[in-house]
């Protein structure tokens, strides 16, 4: 009797057979499972892959995941949470495929209180924002493992910190691969060279089949992926490039063992080996480069942050990626926090909209935990750090929002646009072929239709643009201009206006002489100017604190601080307003000087005076400004005074237009405008005061010093020593579009050769076996050597 299986998991419906929907269940658990998804329209599930579920019953778990509901153990598992809303990393190993993909990222349809989900698959993670008014952590995990993925949860601290191992299978592949290759080609080493004198031709058979076997390990566990990723493409109705791959994979092996069945010929089973091997080694190598490559690398090789940490009773600027547990670390208004710490003064306002969206202020007493990623709004605060710094976390801020972007334009991809126009040309080149035999020569047909698919498998094609693009971001690297993925080069070659801010960005942070005109003021109340400025990242504010030298810390009450105006604060009654002439409504504005900002000192309503900052621009200044015009449209926008406007004529050509007194929303508009004329605009700034200009653009430049401000907004961060080099990089970033261009053209060139033999029905297994891997090997050598080469010339 035929043993009835489920249909949600193919398990055997042995104790509960269960009939819904005329469909067979094994139990309640896989019944559920399928009617929610049936339920939020979520049918195609079991189109994607058969039986895809586990079959896990509830009282399989009733108890087991009960730890979930103690604090403690939510606060080591927990990416964050605010009492609202947290985000948790989980490591999923039964993900294999794009069903589960599928399926993860539609979580928030399968259960109420998740808000999103988005799964690495390199990792095998899954990241889950949920509501926990609707949903406890204890919840979502039991929800995940009743469709049949179970998290594997480690309450170490630094388990998320440990690199994720090696892709074994990958490595297996390439191990297999490479086997059944190389005993292919010493089988068919006769083959190649005429042996036919001694030659016995039981023995040429015999040899023939074991290649025939050796090839099977090959179709049956190197090809999948292939297959795989080929057919959910043209399931969603998408020709991705794996779809020409995974048909010259099919051709060759039917091909081939058509050839040694009707005993034809020896077949193209080295062909066939040789390109999974060289496929897979691609494959593995891209891997490696994009491991190297991430930004979630190594946090000082990337991030220009730092954070002040407390040495020997003092405050002194450190990298972020020196920071240790125990550390005690001050954070200034709109910081970021790089940490999981404890506050340790009185009273805090976090700004998490990086991590939740939501903007308003969350206020923390002494002794609370603070998550990474939120920001202080008001007065400096100083914390203990409770864990180390997570860049991946902190990377993962950077990328927020521009996943779905990502991956709208992965598939707007040179490659993938190409890959669709390459099927088609290739399939009518085929039947084209076999067309032409069919009238002239029949006997052809099927050696010149298969040999096209079997010549123009893409192979060099698919690793033009991966070898290319890393080796790019190499390159930058070096030159301290930090993108955040590949798909970032591409974006900046298309730029055609740049816009500038002026403070941090064009000037120095640090350099440049301070003086004071007015009114005399107290030693009491400039040190309460003092801790003003100290609360501020504003490169004018740095520049007052180092002037003012003030040590000691005072407790002020109301602080804050008006992007591109000022900051206010209020001290033993007396209120304090330190910024430009507008937001103190100075009376008074004293005599331009042309190379000099002003900040402007109210206390308790009476306009003292105002402090000169005479800015020093920044070397090579002129030189990339002389450079860039011609080629790029410019604008210089600040919100400062226009004091210096006289002075910035003479760096910016006369066309250039320079806007005084502007707003950060004025920034954004200003960008927004030029966007709605049809320019492509990049905006550098430098950091958090610009971030709403820099998320506008679609190219935002951070320009930041030792101790520049870290901003999700942003595309690229750029060390402030390397601007002059901006018109070389973004003029690089063209290149690799020709070398990407150029390297295209190599693999047609190599199909092109292949395709008049095939056409004519001369192609041989011999030269089957040399055109596939030197076709690639040459594509790769030449993106590689030619970045680096022309990286050289560019002086990068």
């Amino acid at each position: 009797m035929e043993q009835t299986q489920c249909y949600h998991c193919g398990g055997p419906c042995e104790e509960e057979h269960l009939r819904f929907d005329q469909r067979d269940f094994c139990c309640h658990g896989c019944q559920t499972v399928y009617d929610i998804l049936k339920e939020n329209d979520l049918g195609d599930y079991y189109n994607l892959e058969q039986n895809p579920g586990i079959n896990l019953k509830p009282q399989d778990f009733e108890d087991q995941y009960a730890f979930l509901d103690h604090d403690e153990i939510q606060e080591k598992l927990l990416d964050f949470t605010d009492g609202k809303m947290s985000r948790v990393r989980l490591l999923l190993p039964a993900i294999h495929c794009s069903s589960c993909i599928w399926l993860l990222e539609n979580l928030y349809k399968l259960k109420g209180g998740i808000r999103q989900s988005r799964v690495n698959f390199g990792k095998k993670q899954l990241m889950v924002e949920f509501s926990n008014e609707a949903l406890s952590l204890r919840q979502l995990v039991e929800t995940l493992v009743s469709i049949g993925y179970e998290p594997h949860i480690s309450l170490e601290e630094n388990d998320q910190q440990k690199k994720s191992s090696p892709d074994r299978t990958l490595f297996l592949k390439i191990g297999v691969a490479a086997f059944c290759f190389g005993n292919i080609m010493l089988l068919s080493f006769p083959e190649y060279f005429g042996f036919d004198g001694g030659w016995d031709d039981e023995y040429r058979r015999f040899f023939s089949w074991l290649n025939v076997f050796l090839s099977l390990p090959i179709i049956g566990f190197c090809s999948t992926d292939y297959f795989k990723s080929a057919y959910q493409g043209l399931k969603h109705r998408h020709i991705n490039i794996d779809v020409p791959i995974a048909i010259g994979i099919v051709t060759l092996f039917v091909r081939s063992v058509l050839e040694v069945g009707f005993d034809w010929g020896s077949g193209y089973f080295d062909s066939l080996g040789g390109l999974l091997f060289f496929l897979l080694t691609g494959k593995w190598f891209q891997s490696k480069s994009y491991e190297s490559l991430s930004f979630d690398r190594d946090y000082k090789s990337y991030f220009p942050l730092a954070i002040n940490r407390k040495e020997d009773e003092q405050m002194k600027p450190v990298p972020v990626a020196n920071l240790q547990v125990g550390d005690q670390i001050m954070v200034r208004n709109h910081e970021i926090i790089p940490a999981d710490s404890v506050l340790t003064s009185v009273e805090a306002n976090i700004d998490y909209s990086f991590v939740t969206g939501e903007s308003e202020p969350v206020r923390k007493v002494q002794g609370e935990k603070i998550f990474a990623g939120g920001r202080q709004v008001g007065a400096s605060i100083e914390l203990v750090v409770k864990k180390p710094v997570s860049q991946s976390y902190l990377t993962q801020l950077w990328n927020q929002g521009k996943a779905m972007e990502d991956d709208a334009q992965d598939r707007r991809s040179m490659i993938n646009q190409i890959s669709k126009y390459f099927t088609v040309v290739v399939l009518l080149i085929a039947f084209a072929s076999a067309g032409y035999w069919t009238l002239v020569d029949p006997s052809k047909i099927l050696n010149a239709f298969t040999a096209v698919l079997i010549v123009a498998c893409p192979c060099a094609l698919t690793l033009a643009t991966p070898f290319t693009l890393s080796a790019v971001l190499s390159v930058f690297g070096r030159q301290h201009f930090y993108l955040k993925n590949t798909a970032s080069v591409e974006n900046l070659a298309s730029i055609d206006t740049l816009i500038f801010d002026k403070t941090g960005t064009i000037t120095y942070s640090a350099k440049g002489k301070v003086e004071y005109k007015g009114k005399a003021i107290s030693k009491d109340e400039l040190s309460v100017l003092a801790n003003m400025v100290q609360h501020s990242t504003h490169p004018l504010s740095r520049k007052l604190a180092e002037y003012m030298g003030e040590e000691t810390t005072l407790a002020l009450a109301q602080y804050q601080e008006f992007a591109g105006k000022g900051q206010s604060s209020v001290f033993e009654g007396k209120t304090y307003l330190l910024g430009s002439a507008k937001f103190t409504e100075a009376d008074y504005v004293g005599a331009t000087l042309s190379g000099a900002s002003k900040v402007y000192v109210k206390i308790d309503g009476e306009f003292r005076g105002y402090f000169i900052l005479h800015n020093q621009y920044r070397k090579g200044l002129k030189s990339l400004i002389d450079a860039l015009k011609g080629h790029f449209s410019m604008a210089l926008i600040s919100g400062d005074n226009d004091s210096e406007a006289e002075q910035l004529r003479e760096y910016f050509p006369k066309e250039v237009p320079l806007m005084f007194n502007q707003t950060p929303d004025q920034k954004r508009a200003f960008v927004e405008q030029k966007q709605q004329d049809g320019a492509s605009v990049a905006m550098l700034g430098d950091g958090l005061n610009d971030a709403v200009a820099l998320q506008q653009a679609d190219f935002g430049i951070a320009v930041t010093d030792d101790i520049g401000a870290f901003t999700p907004a942003c595309d690229a961060i750029l060390d402030a020593e390397k601007l002059p080099m901006l018109q070389r990089l973004i003029r690089f970033s063209h290149t690799a579009k020709k070398i990407i261009i150029a390297s295209f053209v190599i693999s047609f060139a190599y199909n092109i050769i292949g395709l008049s033999f095939a056409v004519a029905g001369m192609l041989t297994p011999v030269l089957g076996a040399i055109l596939m891997p030197v076709s690639s090997i040459s594509v790769v050598a030449f993106a590689t050597l030619s970045v680096q080469v022309l990286a050289r010339r560019y002086r990068l």
